[in-house]
């Protein structure tokens, strides 16, 4: 299984799914890779509590050896790092991602992610991280996926980007990856108690959007995770959000 979490509009949560949904595959004895796509490097601080530069390979040397022929002598296994925690490897950004992207781009290097895939036979489910546009990397990242999982906060702005979002995905599941399903719309940082967040969730159902069923709600706890370095089922494993997370693992690998 290879699951992406995207969206092209920031602040809506990518990582903090990326890494708690990673992180309960592992806890259920599933031997798992994050792969982190994003430059900023929040699924990266996150399991490791490091950033990008503490690594000496990162994904951005796993692209950067793409474009040198001569020295693609490196496994794709040579990139991926333990983390602290039991079965969760990750391949960590770094800054220097961006950089890479025009000449990525320019050598049409956008089927390499898929390629290594390939080769991880021993990784029971891959969690992909993105940044927060339609970039080279994200579209590497969707042509190498199964799944795409997209992360929403109610409010109008994330409403009119998700229309965006899900016509380039269909584009890309038409041009590059007719195996990529679009598995669902988690609602992020859920306010039950207020009338804006229910009444944006109703209408994306009433125009037959796929909602997913789970919701996670909005915590200081989770904002307290990212500091200690501990996803929530290793921070706080009887928290309600984090038994939001395992519903929703489960909701989302029950249809896989």
């Amino acid at each position: 299984m290879r699951r992406v979490v995207f969206n092209q509009k920031g602040g809506v949560g990518k990582s903090t799914i990326t890494c708690n949904l990673a992180a309960i595959s592992a806890e259920q004895g599933l031997n798992t890779l994050v792969v982190d796509l994003d430059p900023q490097g929040n699924s990266t601080r996150y399991l490791t509590g490091q950033s990008g530069d503490a690594f000496k390979e990162t994904v951005s040397d796993f692209f950067d050896q793409t474009l040198n022929f001569s020295f693609y002598s490196k496994e794709t296994s040579d990139f991926i790092h333990e983390t602290p925690f039991k079965n969760l490897d990750i391949m960590p950004a770094h800054p220097e991602l961006g950089e890479l992207e025009g000449k990525l781009e320019s050598r049409y290097k956008i089927y390499k992610l898929r390629e290594a895939f390939d080769e991880l036979d021993e990784y029971d489910a891959i969690y992909v991280d993105t940044p927060p546009a339609l970039n080279f990397f994200t579209r590497s990242a969707l042509i190498a996926a199964n799944n795409c999982l997209i992360p929403f906060d109610c409010d109008d702005f994330s409403r009119q980007a998700l229309y965006s979002l899900l016509e380039s995905v269909q584009e890309i599941t038409m041009d590059h990856n007719k195996d990529l399903q679009v598995e669902g719309i988690v609602v992020n940082q859920f306010q039950s108690q207020a009338n804006l967040p229910k009444q944006l969730v109703g209408e994306l159902i009433s125009e037959g959007h796929n909602v997913l069923d789970t919701k996670i709600s909005s915590s200081v706890k989770v904002k307290e995770s990212h500091t200690a370095a501990k996803p929530m089922i290793y921070y706080q494993p009887r928290h309600k959000v984090t038994e939001e997370y395992q519903r929703l693992f489960e909701e989302i690998n029950n249809n896989v």
